[in-house]
């Protein structure tokens, strides 16, 4: 096999290649030669050419064996007689690890490299074109005969690369680039299928394969960015998988010196193994969770961690950054972590409480450390937790049930009590210490806490939490004494905080220790914006109008759920809400806030004042009329609740030219009273009423006209009832189906009022009307009129030009439909002919 190899390659390289074919023949008359024609050939000396040999050359056949024999003999002398070239020491660089560059000549140029000699400074480098005979001289010489410019170009185009070759380059040098030349989706298949290896080999014999953790931390620190990604959720699923269900302690000496079985053995080298790959671990992800690359997958991994394994070691790590994430900018990030946390208060069955005191420490040491400046998701998680209704039972209470031993009988029975002798001392010593060793024991390996300790742990959560919600609160009044004295408006900056700790103080009211009571609503009265003098203007650097109806709805709630031990008078509250409802703005306030403030305040309370209630029904009355139709419900479903309690107040709905017929204190209605004591409202109207009748939704309308059927009734009767709801529930329901029938399409409405509803509404006296000048350009109104009615005009027409475009892609379809159904139809009758035949 080898001969005939050879064979082939020599009758190959010594086969005679016969020249092209001549081009057709050219009359001289049609053969134009210019200038540059004679001067390139008097510069290169044509016509010294030997016209015998090229004859001879061109006029050669394939089937001359003759010819081409004899050129095969002259060949071999040639070589024999030239000199041997030093080429032992030479390394020729494999084709397959360089490919070869081809000239415009057709040969194939293969890139060379000497070994450094110390009488050679320089290497040079050899094509195969100049190792060829006499016929690739002579195909040569042709070339350069017959060639152009370009061929010249080309020449030294190679010549360039050839001599761009870094010298002394050895056959090494370009295995290693080539290495580096690999692709880099082949290195990362092949990590992941070793990844995945080890992975399945540990979730099958963790004990056994406890090493292969080891491999998959060392993939992990790769310098690619998606295989420390793969890494770094292999691990996770792996943890998740093999982390026990119990807490592994360390070693005491006297453990470690005690002899034990290979069993023993065994599971302590893997609980070794496993704790220090773990730690290692998590140290891994807390240094990349500070690259911004790697930010979310690390934070993913430690809530996935501190979610399924609360119990295990290191968890004051893995709270720690969880707890600093969870203000953080990144939404994800941030909703991940507030969800790991409030799954840590919910199921605390899985750490018997302790995780949640120490998340309620750290998020209370945060708010500390940032001045109350977080994210409000820092702290609304706080609403997930959950405390028994006994916790606040004094410890004096269990005291109380004990008797009490005279000091006289003490005194008496302490010498009746026997000596005890040393050796019972210390087998009694000896008896309790194994007792507790074992309970401490029982206690680490149960889940179920003892009452007193569960009971101890909510007492601490509890306290940790009040203090940080009371922190807020003494943040939020210090930032406003500090605005006012500066003079700085900027309603709801400084302290983002503080709605969600008003909504938890108002979830946990009921828990809060009697000694608080007062100052906390003091605190609240100052943050609602209550001023004691009546003629006061109120400054504009107070919270927003939702966050102040908070205030009033978390001081009710703490006064009906501590009724019998408080004694606090909440009529400033009143006032404060009496005043709130006129500054409410739809686009810039809570309805919900409002509607809820609404329930707490008027609908669940005991059987208002009259002079209270009317001030109130008179101002929700007109409320309703200047507001949305979800407001609007929420106010009349109080309205009604008011006059269904307050009997008296239905002569409001007298239609007298001279107001309602009960006297009061005030003889005239004044709505812009700050006191509804002072208002005047019983020597009013509702008129309001008559005009919501005809609202546009037909709850507002229909509760309107239900509340007007009072008039007719006795005090005793009551309407037929259409809603048996709250406020709060009445808005809410409203507000769903007002979402739900809005319409999709119309967007240039919904923006229009948005921006109507942006300015403020002010309300003007009728002195300050008079006043102004209400004169208007009419060429400006007339210009603006015809914008207005333009664009009017263009919605039109784009409205029927989307018509007419709906109407023929439809009739484009059921054409195309009907071709479909007639094309099948052929197709079935021509089977039926097909089967017939």
């Amino acid at each position: 096999m080898g001969k005939r190899s050879g064979s082939k390659r020599k009758d190959k390289k010594n086969k005679v290649i016969l020249p092209p074919e001549l081009p057709p023949e050219v009359d001289d008359d049609e053969v134009y030669v210019s200038d540059q024609d004679f001067d390139f050939y008097r510069r290169h000396e044509f016509h010294k050419f030997d016209q015998e040999a090229l004859d001879r050359y061109v006029g050669r056949t394939a089937g001359d064996e003759a010819e081409v024999e004899r050129l095969y003999e002259e060949r071999n002398k040639r070589k024999a007689l030239r000199p041997p070239r030093e080429e032992d020491d030479d390394l020729e660089v494999d084709p397959v690890d360089a490919l070869p560059v081809k000239t415009l000549q057709g040969d194939l140029v293969y890139n060379r490299a000497k070994k450094a000699r110390p009488e050679e400074n320089t290497g040079s480098v050899k094509s195969k074109a100049q190792e060829n005979g006499a016929d690739a001289k002579q195909s040569v010489k042709k070339d350069d005969l017959t060639g152009k410019s370009k061929n010249k170009k080309g020449d030294d185009k190679v010549k360039k690369s050839q001599a761009e070759v870094p010298k002394g380059k050895l056959h090494s040098d370009v295995l290693e680039e080539v290495k580096e030349e690999l692709s880099a989706e082949e290195l990362f298949e092949k990590k992941k299928a070793q990844l995945a290896e080890l992975g399945m080999a540990m979730l099958e014999d963790p004990e056994s394969n406890i090493r292969s953790l080891n491999d998959m931390l060392s993939i992990s620190h790769d310098k690619d960015q998606k295989v420390v990604k793969l890494g770094l959720m292999s691990l996770l699923a792996v943890f998740k998988d093999i982390i026990p269900s119990y807490r592994i302690r360390q070693l005491t000496e006297k453990e470690l010196a005690v002899e034990v079985s290979k069993e023993v053995k065994k599971t302590r080298y893997y609980e070794y193994t496993l704790i220090r790959c773990y730690k290692t671990y998590l140290q891994k992800l807390i240094s990349l969770e500070k690259q911004a690359h790697f930010y979310p997958v690390a934070v993913r991994c430690m809530c996935a961690l501190l979610d399924t394994a609360p119990h295990f070691n290191f968890r004051e790590s893995l709270l720690a950054s969880v707890v600093k994430n969870l203000s953080s900018s990144d939404d994800a990030v941030r909703k991940m972590c507030c969800e790991t946390i409030r799954s840590i208060f919910i199921n605390e069955g899985k750490h018997r409480g302790e995780a949640t005191i120490e998340v309620v420490r750290l998020i209370a040491d945060h708010v500390k450390l940032n001045d109350c400046q977080l994210h409000p998701d820092s702290i609304e998680v706080f609403l997930s937790l959950r405390f028994d209704e006994d916790i606040v039972e004094d410890e004096t209470e269990e005291q109380k049930g004990k008797p009490k031993k005279n000091k006289r009988w003490q005194n008496q029975e302490a010498p009746k009590q026997l000596p005890v002798s040393d050796k019972k001392k210390t087998r009694q010593e000896l008896i309790s210490k194994a007792r507790e060793e074992v309970d401490a024991d029982l206690r680490a390996v149960s889940f179920t806490l003892d009452p007193k300790e569960r009971k101890r742990i909510q007492r601490e959560t509890l306290s940790a939490l009040f203090e940080t919600y009371f922190r807020i609160l003494k943040h939020s009044i210090s930032a406003l004494n500090s605005r006012s004295k500066a003079n700085i408006v900027s309603p709801g900056a400084s302290h983002p905080l503080l709605a969600p700790c008003l909504e938890g103080l108002g979830k946990f009211s009921h828990l809060i220790d009697l000694d608080f009571m007062g100052e906390l609503i003091a605190c609240l009265k100052k943050l609602s914006g209550y001023s004691d003098r009546q003629d006061e203007v109120p400054h504009d650097n107070k919270l927003s109008v939702s966050e102040r109806m908070q205030c009033c709805i978390v001081a009710f709630k703490v006064w009906r759920s501590n009724l019998e031990a408080l004694n606090v008078d909440l009529q400033d509250f009143f006032v404060q809400l009496y005043n709130l409802i006129l500054e409410y703005r739809p686009d810039r306030d809570s309805g919900e806030v409002l509607a809820d403030a609404l329930k707490t305040l008027l609908w669940e309370g005991k059987q208002q004042d009259m002079l209270r209630a009317a001030a109130f029904i008179k101002r929700l009355a007109t409320f309703a009329l200047s507001f949305g139709s979800a407001e609007a419900i929420a106010a009349l479903v109080t309205l009604k609740h008011l006059l269904q309690k307050n009997s008296k107040c239905r002569n409001m709905l007298e239609n007298d030219s001279g107001g309602g017929s009960l006297s009061s204190l005030v003889a005239k209605y004044n709505p812009e009273a700050k006191d509804p004591y002072l208002s005047g409202a019983l020597a009013s109207v509702l008129w309001e009423l008559s005009l919501l009748e005809k609202h546009y939704d037909i709850s507002v309308s229909s509760m309107a006209s239900n509340i007007l059927s009072m008039a007719a009734l006795n005090p005793t009767q009551n309407p037929v009832p259409i809603l048996n709801v709250n406020p709060l529930e009445a808005y809410r329901d409203l507000s769903i189906e007002r979402e739900l029938s809005k319409p999709a399409s119309k967007a240039l409405s919904l923006n229009l009022k948005k921006k109507r509803r942006g300015k403020e509404f002010v309300a003007l006296s009728p002195d300050v009307l008079e006043k102004a000048d209400c004169s208007v350009d009419q060429d400006e109104l007339k210009e603006k009129l015809h914008s207005h009615f333009a664009v009017l005009r263009g919605i039109s027409e784009n409205e029927r030009l989307r018509a007419e475009l709906n109407h023929t892609l439809s009739s484009i379809n059921m054409y195309k439909e009907y071709k479909k159904q007639k094309k099948n139809v052929k197709s079935k009758i021509v089977r039926k002919k097909v089967a017939r035949v």
